[in-house]
């Protein structure tokens, strides 16, 4: 075998141990002590973050954060990949801290040179735009790491009643429109709730409070069949000019009617607490939108249009 390759399964083989001693590796190698021991100097040497562990019973351990053995791709899969992670690039905030940003750095350095002259002509001609929305790195990682570990979590959120303290079992993360929301278990209200994350100020982990298993086994995917949401149909006319305005927009473009004159009509179910919301959101429309439905949102924004007109007088 040769020593590239042996060095490519040695980084493999101790990836999948929590610890391992050189004896151990030199006997499922069948190599000696000595050469198992120059190779893992190799490995330090190449980044892989090796350590020993001294006193009776010791031997080596990696560290958390563990290397990946090599992977092969295609030209056509390196290019894929690439901007798949580069559209994460349009997001403020992401849960993977500075991995994102460090991980493409790493696969274009080592892309042959022609792959990378087509990559930088499709840069800033490709990517999937997210509206800039501000919040903390550091809670969304608070929130990822506590679905991988299984673990409670203690937040500070603000809403319209104000701002509170709740204890809460997150069943994932997910984006929308630049927003990252956080479905979770609320043991204060002993029931599922979505969260936005920028309303949260704060978010530490809390190992005292155990999860529920059956709350554990959830995912994203189980989100609309879960709790008793009161819905309310949303309704808005639009002009043509308006149609042309949102037919683009992710949230409310597919949820549009056209008539034969240009002209349309929103329609969508949503939940009862986003009214004022979905009220707001097509405030930008001008005239060139009017809600019909529900009444909650049609009286939002007469008195919106009230307190504008009081500004104004």
């Amino acid at each position: 075998m040769q020593k590239s390759q042996r060095l490519i399964q040695l980084m493999m083989m101790i990836n999948a141990k929590k610890s391992f001693t050189v004896r151990e590796l030199a006997d499922e190698f069948g190599l000696s002590v000595r050469t198992i021991s120059r190779d893992l100097d190799e490995l330090s040497g190449l980044g892989v973050p090796i350590y020993s562990v001294q006193g009776r019973g010791g031997g080596y351990r990696l560290l958390q954060e563990r290397m990946l053995p090599p992977i092969s791709f295609t030209e056509s899969e390196a290019i894929a990949i690439f901007f798949a992670c580069q559209s994460l690039s349009y997001f403020s905030t992401l849960p993977f801290g500075e991995g994102a940003a460090t991980a493409l750095h790493k696969f274009y350095h080592y892309l042959p040179a022609d792959i990378k002259e087509q990559i930088d002509r499709l840069k800033d001609r490709v990517m999937i735009h997210s509206p800039f929305r501000p919040m903390s790195a550091d809670i969304l990682q608070t929130l990822m790491q506590a679905v991988m570990v299984r673990q409670a979590v203690t937040i500070s959120y603000r809403s319209s009643a104000g701002s509170s303290q709740r204890h809460i079992q997150p069943i994932g993360l997910y984006a929308s429109s630049g927003y990252w929301y956080c479905p979770a278990y609320c043991f204060t209200q002993e029931d599922i709730r979505q969260f936005r994350v920028d309303r949260m100020t704060a978010a530490s982990p809390n190992e005292c409070l155990p999860i529920r298993e059956d709350i554990a086994s959830q995912t994203l995917q189980d989100m609309p069949e879960i709790g008793d949401v009161e819905m309310k149909f949303f309704e808005v006319e639009l002009t043509s000019k308006g149609v042309w305005l949102l037919e683009t927009d992710t949230r409310l473009g597919p949820h549009i009617h056209r008539n034969t004159d240009g002209s349309g009509v929103v329609r969508l179910e949503i939940p009862a607490t986003d009214v004022n919301f979905y009220a707001d959101y097509v405030w930008r429309l001008g005239e060139e939108a009017v809600i019909t439905s529900p009444a909650e949102a049609v009286q939002w924004t007469r008195e919106k249009i009230e307190s504008m007109r009081l500004r104004y007088t």
